[in-house]
């Protein structure tokens, strides 16, 4: 991203990008940022936007060749053609041959890097990575958006806003909005604010039922699992995620045991750091051999529900009941 700043601010920019990665937020950013930078607002005759998987190579080419109208530069973008998943044919070979008033920005969800595509932009272009970002990052992010509307909150509560939306930037951005707007005429953001206006992600609902199941809490446990079925989750993908939480807390408990900080936790195991710290709170009431056993035996409870065995939402509330027994 650093490099695309530079060329944004320098105006020195390459004939071919593509923006991926799993951050949508940042690309879409990204993407209107680099419009803005590459013509004037109202210069609709040198600006093509080509979207979805039946783009043609060739219609592509074909517009590229085209010289501006009364302009230095032609844009095209181009979104979510599969170009860089899918056999692409002609324009792989066209990058080598850009014409110097193009500029060609390909923003995609999907992306080979072995396709000759994504090898091609490597070669002539730019290739912009927006990855997740991390949890301090974040909340340098959140905290410059309170800064501007005059809002304060703390470590903790922002920590649990965090833990509120999840790391996808737009729903952030979303439920900050939410949150700005309801504590208007106000200066500091509370915990009893976050509670009260913040939507919480099906994946924290998980996360919650995993505390209630660590802290011997079963009717909690049993009732978040109930939620969950109402929002629709499938039983097994809510086995699926009970495993992966017992396995994760048992990595935080081996990497803590062999000494290793949370920072390094964290980057080890893919979890944000506060996550690292309430797991590490988990990990102290279990054995390795007991989380181990954990992570079995769900392993073997969705091959009797995929048997026939055990009815697949009987199968995960009894796995429940087990591990919140006191």
């Amino acid at each position: 991203m650093k490099s695309l700043q530079e060329d944004i601010k320098n105006q020195d920019f390459k004939k071919v990008y593509l923006f991926c990665g799993e951050e949508a937020y940042l690309k879409q950013q990204y993407k209107h940022r680099m419009k803005a930078a590459l013509l004037p607002e109202d210069d609709s005759m040198n600006f093509s936007m080509f979207e979805g998987k039946k783009t043609e190579p060739k219609s592509v080419i074909d517009l590229a060749e085209t010289m501006p109208f009364f302009a230095d530069r032609r844009v095209i973008m181009l979104e979510d053609t599969g170009f860089f998943k899918n056999q692409c044919t002609d324009l792989p070979e066209y990058m080598a041959e850009l014409p110097d008033y193009l500029c060609m920005i390909f923003v995609e969800d999907e992306v080979d890097k072995r396709s000759r595509m994504f090898k091609a932009v490597k070669k002539y272009g730019r290739i912009v990575e927006f990855a997740k970002q991390d949890s301090q990052t974040l909340m340098r992010w959140v905290l410059g958006m309170m800064k501007r509307e005059g809002k304060k909150i703390t470590q903790g509560d922002m920590e649990l806003f965090l833990t509120k939306t999840g790391t996808d930037m737009g729903n952030i951005e979303k439920e900050l909005e939410k949150l700005l707007c309801y504590t208007m005429g106000r200066d500091v953001i509370t915990a009893g604010d976050i509670e009260a206006v913040c939507t919480t992600q099906i994946t924290n609902h998980i996360f919650d039922m995993i505390k209630a199941v660590t802290e011997k809490k079963q009717k909690r446990a049993l009732d978040l699992y109930y939620d969950l079925l109402s929002l629709k989750e499938p039983p097994m993908r809510l086995l699926f995620l009970l495993a992966r939480q017992f396995n994760l807390i048992m990595q935080v408990k081996e990497l803590s045991r062999e000494g290793y900080d949370q920072p390094a936790i964290a980057k080890r195991t893919g979890l944000q750091p506060f996550v690292v710290r309430n797991y590490a709170g988990y990990a102290h009431r279990y054995s390795t051999e007991e989380l181990r056993a954990a992570v079995e035996e769900c392993v073997q409870t969705e091959a009797k529900v995929k048997t026939g065995y055990m009815n697949d939402v009987m199968s995960v509330e009894l796995l429940l009941v087990k591990f919140s027994s006191s």
